[in-house]
C-alpha cells in the first residue's frame, strides 16, 4: 500500500484528490494538510511515501516546505501541483529535489499512476510539458558555471546515458538510441546517480542542464 500525503490550501482540492486516490486499491490518503509547515508536522507523524505538494500556499509555501522535507535522511517523494504550466517556481522545485509535477486538471487515472511512478523511485520527466519548463528556467543560470568535479568519474557511456536522460528519454528510450537492454540502462543511471551523490533522475536532469553538458532547447 502506497501512503500519500495531500497538500493544498483548498478544502475542495484535497477532498477531490483523497476520492480519487482512496478508490485505488493500492493507494491510500493518510492525512491532508493545509501549508507548508503542516505539511513538515504531518509528515514526520504520519511517513507517507508520497507527499502531492500544491506550490502556491499562505505561509510557507510548497517550494520551502520541499526544501525542508527533503533536507532529512529518509524523506518522502514529493509530487508537485501546480495550476500553470509554467509556474515560476517548478524548476526551483526539481532543483530542491521534488520527483516531478502535475497539473491540478490532471486526469484521475493519471494522477493515480503518477503517485506509483514516483513512489516506485522514478520521476515525472518524460512529458514534454517538464522539458519545456526545465529549458525555460535553467535560462537563468549560466550553463558551465556549476560544473562540479564529480562529472570527471563518469565513463563516456555514461556521460551518453546522463545527456539523453536529461533530454526527457526513458529508460527504454536510452537503451534504443544506444544499443543497450534496459537492464544495462538502469545499471549505468544507477552508477550516474551513484557517483554523482543524487537522489533521482529529476536532480540529474537539473546537474546536466546547470553544468553545461546539456544545452537549453537541445532535443
Amino acid at each position: 500500500m502506497i501512503r500519500v500525503l495531500v497538500v493544498d490550501d483548498q478544502a475542495l482540492v484535497r477532498g477531490g484528490f483523497r476520492l480519487i486516490l482512496d478508490s485505488q486499491p493500492d493507494l491510500e490518503v493518510v492525512g491532508e494538510a493545509a501549508d507548508g509547515r503542516e505539511a513538515l508536522a504531518m509528515a514526520r507523524e504520519l511517513r507517507p511515501d508520497v507527499v502531492l505538494m500544491d506550490v502556491r500556499m499562505p505561509g510557507m509555501d510548497g517550494l520551502e516546505a520541499t526544501r525542508r522535507l527533503l533536507s532529512g535522511g529518509e524523506a518522502p517523494r514529493v509530487l508537485m501541483l501546480t495550476t500553470f504550466d509554467l509556474d515560476e517556481y517548478v524548476y526551483d522545485a526539481l532543483r530542491a529535489g521534488a520527483s516531478g509535477f502535475l497539473l491540478k486538471d490532471v486526469r484521475p487515472e493519471l494522477l493515480a499512476e503518477a503517485v506509483r511512478v514516483v513512489a516506485d523511485g522514478d520521476t515525472l520527466l518524460a512529458p514534454a510539458i517538464t522539458r519545456r519548463l526545465v529549458q525555460q528556467y535553467v535560462r537563468r543560470i549560466r550553463p558551465g558555471s556549476t560544473r562540479p568535479a564529480a562529472l570527471d568519474a563518469l565513463t563516456e557511456r555514461e556521460l551518453a546515458v546522463l545527456r539523453l536522460l536529461a533530454r526527457g528519454r526513458s529508460n527504454g528510450e536510452i537503451a534504443s538510441e544506444l544499443y543497450l537492454s534496459e537492464t544495462t540502462v538502469k545499471t549505468h543511471v544507477t552508477h550516474v546517480f551513484g557517483k554523482l551523490g543524487l537522489r533521482d533522475r529529476a536532480q540529474a536532469v537539473v546537474m546536466a542542464y546547470e553544468s553545461g553538458l546539456v544545452e537549453p532547447g537541445s532535443s
